[in-house]
C-alpha cells in the first residue's frame, strides 16, 4: 500500500457522524488523530475536535444558513493550499460527505489541482437520526422505499420532483424546517394523506435530542418554534416509534471517552491501525 503519509500532502475528507461522536468511523477517527490541519464544520461535535492532535491546526469553516465564514470556493483554496505545504488535512464534517456535504465539490476541486486525497465516509443524519428517534427509514411490510431530500430547495420555485417525491414510502428531509409549511403543502398538493405520520427531530443523537410527531395535517402547528439543526421525516414508519423509541438523551451518551474505555475498542483500534501500515 502506498504511503498515505507523505511530505507531499494528502486531504481527508471525513464523515463525522450525526452528533453522537461515537458514530464516527474506526478509520475516520485514524485520519482525524493523524492530521495536521483539522478544516471543519459547524455540526462536528466538539468531542471530536479534542481527538485532534494538540499540534494540529483547528480551522472553523462552519456555516449556518444565510450566513457563512468562508465560502465554498475559499474552503478548496484552503484545502489545497495546507495539502500543498505538504500536511495531512482532514475535512471534517458532520454526517456523510457525500450526502449535501459538498464532498463531491471538494474532490473535484481536489483532482483539479493534483491533490491526492482520501474520502472516508460518515454515519448519515438521514438514517441515524430518525434511528435514534425509533423510526426506521424503512420496514417489511410498511414500506421497502425511501428518498433523502435537501429541505433547504423545498420553497415552491426549486425543481424538485414533488410529483415523483411524494410517492415514496418514506421522504426524509434534511435542512428543511426552515421551509417545513412549503414542503407539507407540496407533499398534499401531490398526492399524500394529511393523515401521514410526520416526524421532526432536532439536535438527533444527542444529549439535546428532542422529537416532535403529528401528520401533515398539524405537524407545522406542533413543530412551531423548533429551529435548526432537525430532520423532518414523512411516512407510515414514523408511527413505529411508539413501540421503537429506545434512546433516552443524557450528558456523555456513547462519546469518544465512553468507547476508549470500553474493553473491546482499543483492540479494534489497534487492528485498524495495522492495516493503514504501509
Amino acid at each position: 500500500m502506498p504511503n498515505l503519509y507523505s511530505s507531499d500532502g494528502i486531504v481527508y475528507i471525513i464523515g463525522g457522524g450525526p452528533g453522537d461522536p461515537g458514530l464516527i468511523t474506526v478509520k475516520g477517527l485514524d485520519r482525524l488523530r493523524q492530521a495536521d490541519v483539522v478544516l471543519y464544520d459547524r455540526l462536528v461535535a466538539t468531542e471530536l475536535l479534542s481527538e485532534a492532535s494538540p499540534n494540529a491546526e483547528m480551522i472553523d469553516v462552519g456555516k449556518e444558513p444565510k450566513k457563512h465564514r468562508r465560502s465554498q470556493a475559499e474552503i478548496n483554496a484552503l484545502l489545497i493550499e495546507k495539502a500543498r505545504e505538504g500536511k495531512r488535512v482532514a475535512r471534517l464534517k458532520g454526517g456523510d460527505p457525500f450526502v449535501f456535504g459538498r464532498g463531491g465539490e471538494e474532490c473535484q476541486a481536489l483532482a483539479e489541482a493534483g491533490i491526492r486525497y482520501e474520502v472516508i465516509p460518515g454515519v448519515s443524519s438521514a438514517i441515524a437520526v430518525p434511528a435514534y428517534a425509533g423510526i426506521p427509514v424503512t420496514q417489511r411490510g410498511v414500506t421497502t422505499t425511501f428518498a433523502v431530500v435537501a429541505g433547504h430547495t423545498g420553497d415552491s420555485d426549486s425543481n424538485i420532483d414533488w410529483v415523483g417525491i411524494s410517492r415514496i414510502g418514506t421522504i426524509i428531509f434534511l435542512m428543511g424546517v426552515e421551509h417545513m409549511s412549503e414542503i407539507v403543502h407540496q407533499l398534499i398538493t401531490h398526492g399524500r394523506s394529511a393523515d401521514t405520520p410526520v416526524g421532526v427531530i432536532r439536535e438527533g443523537t444527542t444529549a439535546n435530542q428532542f422529537v416532535v410527531t403529528g401528520t401533515l395535517a398539524d405537524i407545522v402547528e406542533k413543530a412551531r418554534g423548533v429551529r435548526p439543526p432537525a430532520v423532518l421525516i414523512v411516512g407510515e414508519v414514523v408511527s413505529l416509534r411508539e413501540q421503537l423509541d429506545w434512546f433516552v438523551p443524557q450528558p456523555a451518551s456513547l462519546s469518544v471517552e465512553t468507547f476508549s474505555k470500553h474493553q473491546t475498542f482499543p483492540l479494534i483500534y489497534a487492528s485498524s491501525r495495522e492495516l493503514f501500515k504501509d
